[in-house]
C-alpha cells in the first residue's frame, strides 16, 4: 500500500437515511428496453472513509446497483457529489477501494481527502485555529502546552470533534451494466445510509473497571484476524493527546495513524499483533508530571487484556503522542518489565527521573522546532547516555518520500543501539499554508513510517 492510500480516514457514525428510492427491479422487457433512470435501480449508497495522519476522512461512496456494472463505461463526470471533487470511479464486487476496479454492483466515487469537506476528525488547530499560546508546542495538543496555559490533570474537554460520515450524491451521467442495460442520469439526489469504516472496524470497543484504582476505562482492541489461542501474540499499547479526551470510544482510532498502523494489513502481514488503544476520558498528565489514577488502571488494563489473551508478555510495546509519549514514558520508568520497547512520538519527562529509560529499547521521534519535547527529549537521552547506554542521533526531513524515510530507518538500525532518536529538521513537518503547529504535526508524519514499526515489532524483554 502507498503512502497515500494509507494516511487516509475513517468515521465512527452511520450518517443520513437513504433517498428514496425505486424499489422494483426491472422486468426481463424493461431490461431489454433499457429504461429505467439509474436511481431507480440503486439499492445503497455508503460512505467509505480511511484514516490520515491528520485524522478520518471520508474518501469514497459506493453506490450499489441490482446489476453488475460495466466498469469501462464510467467516468468522473458519471457522478457529482456535493461540496466533494470526484477523483476516480470504477467498479467493484464490494464496497471497498480498490487499485483496479472490476465488474460488480458496486461503483465506487473516489473522492479528493484535500476537500474541506473530507475532514471527520476536526481539532482547534485542525480548524486552523492558532495554539492559544501562541508556542504550539509541549505535551499538551489543541491549546499548546499543558503546563502553558493548556489542559489540565483531570481536565475533560474534548480538544477534537467526530464529525459524521455522510454524502449526497446524484448520477450525472449514463451507468451501463454488463450486459448492456442502460441506466438513464437521474437528478435524485441519494444521500448515504451506511459507513464502511476501512481499519478501524476490525476494532472491538470494550470497557474495563479496574478494581485497583477505581477507575473504568473505555478502550478498542484489534485481535489478529486468524487469532489462535496455541500461539503467542505481541501487544501494542497506542495512548492518545489531550486533544482526544473525552469523546467517542473510537476516537484513539480515528484521530491519526497512531492506533490503526499497527492494524493495518500490510503491518499485520509481517507481525500479527493485538492493538490497544484506550480512550481517556480526563487528562491523565500534564506538565507537573503528577499523573491521575487513569496511569495505573491503564497498566492494570495492559495486564487484563494479556490474561485475557494468548499474549507473550516478552514482547509487550506502548507507543503514544504527547500526553501519550509522556504516559509511555512514565510506564516504562514505574513499570520497568512491562514493556519490551517503546515508539516516544513528541513528549518528553522530567530529567531527574530518566535513569531508569537506559534500560530500554527506545525509539524517539520529535520535530526539531518542537520548543518543549525536543530539548525534553535531549536531555533524556543524555542521561541514558550518561548511564552507559548507546543512543543513535539523526536529523531527518519530515517531508521525506516513503522510500527516503525507510532508507533514514535502515542507517539508524545499521548502529544497533538500543535508543534509537530522530528529530525531524525545523520547519520540515508543518505542511505549507497550514497553522497546525510542528508539535501535533510530528505524529502525522511518525505513524507513516512502517520501518520504525517494524524495528520495535522485532524487540523482546
Amino acid at each position: 500500500m502507498d503512502r497515500r492510500t494509507f494516511m487516509a480516514g475513517s468515521a465512527t457514525a452511520t450518517a443520513g437515511a437513504l433517498a428514496v428510492f425505486g424499489s422494483a427491479t426491472p422486468s426481463s422487457a424493461e431490461e431489454a428496453r433499457g429504461t429505467g433512470s439509474g436511481g431507480d435501480h440503486v439499492r445503497s449508497v455508503t460512505a467509505i472513509t480511511q484514516v490520515f495522519g491528520a485524522g478520518q476522512k471520508l474518501v469514497a461512496v459506493a453506490v450499489e446497483y441490482d446489476r453488475d456494472i460495466d466498469g469501462s463505461m464510467l467516468s468522473t463526470s458519471t457522478f457529482a457529489v456535493t461540496d466533494r471533487t470526484v477523483t476516480k470511479v470504477y467498479a467493484n464486487r464490494t464496497a471497498d477501494l480498490a487499485q483496479r476496479g472490476r465488474a460488480g454492483r458496486y461503483v465506487i466515487v473516489e473522492l479528493s481527502p484535500d476537500d474541506t469537506a473530507a475532514a471527520l476528525w476536526v481539532t482547534q488547530q485542525g480548524s486552523g485555529t492558532p495554539p492559544t499560546d501562541g508556542s504550539g508546542s509541549g505535551s499538551g495538543d489543541s491549546g499548546g502546552g499543558v503546563g502553558a496555559g493548556g489542559p489540565k490533570v483531570g481536565d475533560t474537554t474534548p480538544g477534537g470533534t467526530i464529525v459524521a460520515a455522510k454524502a449526497t450524491l446524484t448520477q450525472t451521467d449514463t451507468v451501463t451494466t454488463t450486459r448492456g442495460t442502460r441506466y438513464a442520469a437521474d437528478s435524485t439526489a441519494l444521500t448515504t445510509d451506511a459507513v464502511v469504516n476501512l481499519i478501524v472496524d476490525d476494532f472491538q470497543q470494550f470497557s474495563f473497571a479496574d478494581p485497583a484504582t477505581g477507575q473504568t476505562l473505555k478502550y478498542n482492541l484489534f485481535v489478529p484476524k486468524d487469532y489462535d489461542p496455541r500461539r503467542r501474540y505481541p501487544l501494542v499499547l497506542f495512548m492518545h493527546d489531550a486533544s482526544v479526551v473525552n469523546v467517542a470510544t473510537e476516537g484513539p482510532l480515528v484521530q491519526g495513524l497512531g492506533a490503526v498502523c499497527w492494524a493495518n494489513p500490510e503491518d499485520q502481514a509481517r507481525h500479527e499483533s493485538f492493538v490497544l488503544a484506550p480512550e481517556y476520558g480526563s487528562v491523565v498528565i500534564d506538565d507537573n508530571y503528577e499523573p491521575s489514577t487513569l496511569f495505573d488502571a491503564t497498566a492494570n488494563l495492559v495486564e487484563s487484556v494479556t490474561q485475557q489473551y494468548s499474549i507473550d508478555r516478552n514482547r509487550l510495546y506502548t507507543t503514544g503522542q504527547s500526553m501519550g509519549a509522556m504516559m509511555s514514558l512514565g510506564l516504562n520508568i514505574k513499570y520497568p518489565d512491562l514493556f519490551a520497547a517503546a515508539f516516544i512520538v513528541a513528549g518528553q519527562w522530567p530529567k531527574a527521573q530518566a535513569a531508569p529509560l537506559a534500560q530500554k529499547k527506545l525509539w524517539i521521534l520529535v520535530s526539531a522546532d518542537d520548543t518543549k519535547a525536543y530539548p525534553g527529549e535531549q536531555a533524556i537521552t543524555e542521561v541514558i547516555q550518561e548511564q552507559g547506554t548507546q543512543v543513535s542521533t539523526a536529523l531527518w526531513d519530515g517531508q521525506s518520500t516513503a522510500a527516503e524515510f525507510a532508507a533514514d530507518v535502515r542507517s539508524m538500525k545499521a548502529q544497533r543501539t538500543p535508543v534509537n532518536f530522530a528529530a525531524f529538521e525545523t520547519g520540515t513537518v508543518v505542511p505549507s499554508g497550514s497553522t497546525t503547529s510542528a508539535h501535533m504535526a510530528t505524529w502525522q508524519v511518525a505513524y507513516t513510517i512502517p520501518g520504525i514499526r517494524d524495528w520495535i515489532m522485532r524487540q523482546s524483554l
